[in-house]
């Protein structure tokens, strides 16, 4: 099963972040959403949450 990690405000911030958390070894599935301004959400399997979101924290603060 598949979990929601981050919602990237575009494309170009989803794409950098499957990028990076791919790099580091992870599986990464990035989902549009159909909202009036266009966001993306970073998708996980579960088991890999935790340990991706402290990837995901040094990501972010770059």
């Amino acid at each position: 099963m598949w979990t929601v990690i981050y919602i990237a405000p575009t494309a170009k911030i989803a794409e950098r972040i499957q990028k990076r958390l791919t790099e580091e070894g992870f599986l990464v599935q990035v989902r549009p959403l159909n909202l009036t301004k266009p966001q993306y959400e970073i998708l996980v399997p579960s088991g890999e949450v935790r340990e991706v979101q402290e990837v995901l924290g040094s990501i972010l603060h770059l």
